[in-house]
């Protein structure tokens, strides 16, 4: 596969604060964990295992937040795919309200720990918008509505005025509302993830890629492609759609698009104030989902899914710049400053897995579109885990590495809808004069 594409073309790259130190690895080191990966996930396990007491050393290929951390919609919305009803009948009434809770909190956590670390972090919680596209997402968004409301959250079922009022658009039919969610610099998250957790006694090396994974005795041996190592008890293993093939067959788990964003130039006031005149975050119903909102540069950004392969040249975004036309004409002609993308790691149900494929080795895999918190999460939980033993700390049960069926294939059938996708703007079609 060729190499990722650079963070350093992102918005989020242009407008984050400076990074704290985090050098390569410059001798051979031990800790009682080490955690491979320097996302969300990664960043919040060694912050709480910081905050523990249990010593913990960071190896990152790049730098913290390089991969999906620093590059996504910044998006921060609590749940996963499914709804507390799904939860329930997937994981039975007991072990579903425990999960339900969980991944109720996600988004409580991201703007709990940028408050409690004063993280330098622009951030907006104004609550998620689900705009539905079709009359059958519209009774989804209606039932889905009614069962988070119905647990107390701060939701509500949004007509077609109330939608098209919030996102400035008439494309949908109606929608949900979600007042927990919000949006971040993803980037910025991710340096104060970092910071926070060299603060609390962490150890981050980046530019450390880690080449191989080798067991001794009790220990294991992490080795980075500088010949230098870090012995640890206990390994967690937190690469995502950057996961390559330490653990056998681990990258065949899932599929690992690009997703591809475009950011304009900084908004007029009279056209920024006719766009999410509130501020909220928004994705739709879609299978291939378009995902939007402005930053706190004013400017409005559009995600979607773009070529499998790395970009070539512009016109790989320029079904992002053209949906951006179609759903708010009045920003029709506007530049755009920046075009990014970075890969997503989605697994075959939709859900985070975690394996334990030996003693010792732990893996978190699969980010699902809600990586902001959903991660965030994930790595608190784990830190839990790897300090108490208590197994009944992690969300989601620990299941075997399964390589996807004809995994080649699978990415081919992805590929060839991704295309489909692109030729359709996402599915949307011209508005009839």
């Amino acid at each position: 596969m060729a190499e990722p594409f650079p963070l350093a073309p992102s918005l989020w790259h242009a407008t984050a604060p400076t990074a704290a130190p985090t050098p390569p690895l410059a001798t051979d080191a031990s800790a009682d964990v080490c955690v491979i990966g320097a996302g969300y996930a990664g960043l919040s396990t060694a912050l709480h295992l910081a905050e523990a007491g249990v010593s913990v050393i960071v190896l990152e290929a790049h730098e913290p937040g390089w991969g999906g951390s620093g590059r996504n919609g910044g998006q921060v919305i609590p749940g996963i795919k499914y709804d507390p009803s799904e939860i329930a009948a997937k994981f039975g009434p007991v072990a579903g309200e425990a999960l339900t809770r969980f991944v109720a909190s996600t988004a409580d956590l991201v703007f709990d720990l940028i408050a409690r670390h004063a993280m330098d972090v622009p951030h907006k919680r104004a609550g998620w918008i689900q705009g539905a596209h079709t009359p059958a997402m519209l009774e989804t968004v209606k039932r889905r509505a009614g069962e988070w409301r119905a647990r107390g959250v701060d939701a509500e079922y949004l007509d077609s005025d109330s939608v098209t009022r919030l996102l400035g658009t008439e494309r949908y039919l109606g929608g949900w509302i979600d007042r927990r969610a919000g949006g971040v610099q993803p980037l910025a998250y991710a340096r104060g993830l970092a910071k926070a957790a060299l603060k609390a006694g962490a150890t981050i090396h980046g530019e450390s890629p880690v080449v191989s994974l080798k067991r001794s005795g009790t220990t294991w041996v992490v080795r980075t492609a500088q010949g230098l190592s870090v012995t640890a008890p206990r390994v967690v293993i937190a690469t995502n759609g950057y996961t390559g093939d330490l653990i056998p067959k681990l990258r065949q788990t899932v599929i690992r698009p690009n997703t591809f964003i475009v950011a304009t130039e900084p908004l007029s006031d009279n056209i920024a104030g006719t766009i999410l005149p509130e501020g909220q975050v928004t994705s739709d119903t879609r299978q291939l989902l378009l995902y939007f909102r402005k930053d706190h540069t004013n400017r409005l950004l559009m995600g979607g899914r773009g070529p499998f392969r790395e970009p070539k040249d512009a016109s790989d975004w320029a079904h992002l710049e053209r949906v951006i036309g179609k759903m708010y004409p009045q920003a029709k002609g506007i530049g755009f400053d920046y075009r990014w993308c970075g890969r997503v790691a989605l697994t075959r149900d939709f859900l985070p897995h975690l394996h334990e494929p030996e003693p010792g080795l732990l893996v978190d895999i699969g980010c699902m579109g809600r990586g902001v918190g959903l991660q965030s999460a994930m790595g608190k939980a784990m830190a839990e885990y790897l300090a108490s033993g208590d197994k009944s700390r992690l969300p989601f049960p620990v299941v075997p590495i399964k390589p996807l069926p004809l995994h080649a294939l699978n990415e081919l059938y992805v590929s060839a809808i991704i295309s489909w996708y692109r030729l359709t703007d996402g599915g949307m079609k011209d508005k009839a004069a």
